[in-house]
């Protein structure tokens, strides 16, 4: 199942579309592939906006619970 999202690496915020059962890094590496975000160190969590909570980026979008219309911002 594709789910939309929003992904925030300091203040760089990317709307996408991507599979639930992708890893959260993985979707983030594709993201910096095609110029979308800047090089750089890769976050190991993010904060989901709608769960209130930190994320593994080594998990799947799915395992984490992370939804359509979820806004994960990155920290380090």
């Amino acid at each position: 199942m594709f789910i939309n999202i929003t992904i925030d690496v300091n203040g760089n915020r990317q709307d996408i579309r991507i599979d639930s059962e992708q890893k959260i890094k993985e979707g983030l590496s594709v993201l910096r592939q095609r110029g979308k975000m800047p090089m750089g160190a890769v976050p190991d969590y993010f904060q989901s906006r709608l769960n209130q909570k930190p994320v593994s980026a080594y998990k799947a979008f799915s395992e984490e619970k992370v939804f359509d219309g979820d806004i994960l911002t990155a920290l380090f």
